[in-house]
């Protein structure tokens, strides 16, 4: 399945102008076991799950009770005081990890947890399943026979709640920084605040692992995939999404002093000086044969950046690509320029008006290569290589 022609190209359209809640794995003396928390219910649960686990911890002495509570208490401030920066907010759990000039003391995932982004993520949502068909993944699991999932930064949860309706015989567990889900979600489907970046506690193991526009999240991808692949039983699948950047071009229509070149270049750029890199989907075949992943397979695809293209398909997915990247422009951009390349607020956003004039110009011809990469990991519980 691709959404490009037999040759790989896109070709231009010449006629455009221009429910309850509980407790992870105890573990006293670890602050993880409080940040584990399940948030079922989104943000007017919230209250609700901490008394909860509150009641929980207070099987244990009244001395010990009273400091875990204190904990909770300061634990739950933290993770909900969002930090505000350039006029967005960002995650607090597990803010300011990297202290090391020239990485700023601040939030490590560089793009906004408030209502903007949000709904930018929902409509996102929407654009993949546009260009992969009509399917939330693509590997086999994903079809058929996943029991215990887990969505790896989930966001919105909008992935999970919807795999959770397609599938109510599998148990899927999303899995983010922020607690930004929704209140109702199917019963079969639980959220947790967590960083899994830092060892993962879960005792039963997954048979799928879904990864979803990680780039720029981690600072060691080879990292995440062997986690991935120690939590997974045999016979068990990781799969990985993502974009590639800078945005490439097939007919020299996009130059490189083009301000939408330049744009991409730049979180090119300001990735590495962050030390977490945004162009790493062209390496994840690689990363998991080397943890030990069998059947690998990568697939690609195409997001034109606007309506520029011929054919209707793209040409759809082109318009919502557009929105996708226009209604979210200065979230997506100013955590990075910032703190990465060292602009100011006001320089990232002069410089967002020229990427939006770019970016509505059909005669320019980019697009985004997306990456999808799963894999199964060995074992008696697998069904053998996808016929292609």
């Amino acid at each position: 399945m691709s959404n490009t022609d037999e040759h790989g190209h896109i070709a231009a359209d010449t006629t455009e102008d221009d429910g309850d809640s509980a407790l992870g794995p105890v573990r006293c003396c670890d602050e993880r076991l409080f940040l584990r928390e399940v948030v079922v219910g989104g943000r007017s649960e919230k209250t609700r799950s901490w008394e909860l686990a509150s009641a929980l911890l207070c099987r244990n002495s009244a001395k010990h009770s009273q400091s875990l509570r204190e904990s909770l208490t300061s634990l739950h401030s933290s993770i909900l005081a969002f930090q505000e920066e350039n006029g967005r907010t960002y995650h607090a759990l597990s803010a300011g990890k990297n202290t090391t000039p020239p990485l700023r003391s601040v939030t490590e995932y560089i793009l906004p947890n408030d209502d903007g982004e949000n709904d930018r993520l929902d409509l996102q949502h929407h654009l993949d399943i546009l260009v992969f068909e009509g399917r939330l993944a693509l590997c086999p699991k994903a079809e058929s026979g996943a029991k215990q999932v887990l969505d790896v930064g989930t966001g919105t949860g909008i992935w999970a709640i919807e795999f959770a309706d397609l599938h109510p015989e599998a148990n899927v567990i999303g899995v983010d920084l922020s607690p930004i889900q929704p209140d109702f979600i199917p019963p079969n489907c639980t959220f947790e605040i967590d960083d899994v970046e830092k060892e993962w506690t879960w005792s039963k193991p997954f048979d799928f692992v879904f990864a979803r526009h990680m780039c720029a999240s981690f600072q060691d991808y080879q990292g995440f995939v062997d986690k991935a692949f120690s939590a997974l039983e045999p016979g068990g699948y990781l799969e990985m999404q993502d974009l590639d950047f800078p945005m490439r071009c097939d007919d020299d229509t996009m130059s490189k002093d083009s301000y939408i070149y330049k744009w991409t270049q730049g979180f090119v750029d300001a990735g590495e000086n962050l030390g977490r890199p945004i162009n790493s989907a062209p390496k994840y075949k690689r990363m998991l044969e080397k943890a030990g992943f069998v059947d690998v397979v990568e697939k690609q695809f195409k997001w034109p950046m606007n309506r520029w293209p011929r054919e209707k398909k793209f040409k759809e997915i082109g318009q919502w690509a557009f929105a996708n990247v226009d209604g979210g422009l200065e979230g997506l951009s100013l955590a990075s320029f910032t703190r990465g390349l060292g602009w100011s607020k006001e320089e990232t956003l002069a410089f967002c008006m020229n990427v939006r004039k770019d970016l509505k110009n059909v005669r320019i011809h980019g697009y985004w290569a997306v990456y999808v990469v799963y894999g199964k990991k060995p074992g008696d519980k697998g069904k053998g290589k996808e016929g292609e």
